[in-house]
């Protein structure tokens, strides 16, 4: 005979049960609202997105209304619904050949031979405004043998929480050369947190002076704060680091990608670029990215040779970048007083 079932042990059931019917409710909720939001912004014809998106909403919350006493139909209109939109999204395609804004519009390249990499395309922006701006690309040659240091640059343009990360490659002589990766916006389009987690954007690693990617965000951009700090990295983590971002600089030239705010962007984008047995372990700051700072210092991939607090205040680099402006010394003169820097 079956043994009677307790008060407490009912109500334990009665509490699962329910708690099972609110994750139920709260991820068909999230399955409706993603394929919703990808029919609205990445349908191709701007006239029928908003239709399509409404008749998609409508059609859902009609099957849960007639079936919500059947969960198995309920789940499979359901899941039916959403995994042809996913099928359908998964097919859209990123492209190199659009109206791209002028400062976005080439793509940077290299060429690989021995210890040398001829880096094709460099960007150095000659501005006046953050939008009245020269665009002039050159070809430049580095030694890889000349590599010496890694600095990684984190932006910020409002929030504490979130920040553009940017990585130089200093070589002996004072030479440097900036990665940032950025969104590859068409001319006319702006950045949309909301529209990158989409398909809106393609992705683009764009090889620039210090002078160009970083000026612009001290100089000419208002409200943006920059903070410099000086990588702990062997010779050899340093060059095979440079060499990662080499590599998927020709793949997207050769390949474009999606840009994605999430799982491709200007930080979780670089730790992609690695092997994944080589990758640091995950942390939500990679992701909440403007404490990305602290996570380096907590695991010594930073100078931890003076407390956070004052390491931070001596990184932000806004009032150097702006006295040195045009200087050709620039990059130097950022770096004078930023912890672990010698220049």
């Amino acid at each position: 005979m079956s043994q009677p079932v307790g008060p407490t042990t009912l109500r334990v059931r009665i509490v699962l049960k329910r708690l099972g019917g609110i994750l139920f409710g709260v991820i068909r909720l999230l399955l409706l609202l993603w394929a919703t939001a990808a029919l609205y912004f990445d349908v191709r014809w701007t006239w029928l997105r908003l239709p399509l998106a409404l008749l998609f909403l409508i059609a859902t919350l009609s099957v849960w209304i007639v079936f919500r006493k059947r969960p198995v139909l309920l789940w499979s209109a359901h899941l039916g619904g959403f995994l042809a939109v996913l099928g359908w999204w998964l097919t859209l395609q990123p492209s190199n050949a659009r109206d791209w804004q002028p400062d976005l519009a080439v793509l940077p390249a290299a060429d690989i031979a021995a210890h040398t990499v001829t880096l094709h395309n460099v960007r150095n922006c000659n501005y006046r405004t953050e939008t009245d701006f020269d665009v002039r690309y050159y070809d430049k040659t580095v030694d890889l043998d000349q590599l010496r240091t890694v600095d990684l640059y984190l932006v910020y343009w409002g929030s504490p929480h979130m920040a553009h990360t940017m990585v130089t490659f200093g070589f002996k002589g004072g030479d440097y050369v900036c990665f940032s990766i950025e969104c590859r916006k068409e001319k006319g389009e702006g950045y949309s947190a909301v529209k990158g987690l989409f398909r809106q954007f393609e992705l683009i690693y764009v090889v620039a002076d210090e002078r160009d990617l970083v000026r612009l965000r001290t100089n000419y951009r208002q409200g943006e704060e920059a903070y410099l700090y000086r990588a702990r990295m062997t010779d050899d983590q340093a060059r095979n680091f440079f060499l990662d971002y080499i590599r998927r600089v020709n793949r997207l030239q050769a390949t474009p990608e999606w840009y994605n705010a999430v799982t491709d962007n200007c930080t979780t984008a670089i730790r992609a670029q690695r092997a994944a047995q080589e990758r640091a372990p995950w942390d939500w700051r990679m992701l909440v990215n403007g404490h990305l700072d602290e996570l380096l210092y907590e695991r010594g991939a930073i100078t931890t040779n003076v407390p956070f607090a004052e390491l931070k205040q001596r990184a932000r680099i806004n009032d150097r970048a702006r006295q040195a402006d045009k200087s050709p010394d620039f990059s130097r003169l950022i770096r004078k007083g930023v912890p672990g820097i010698e220049e």
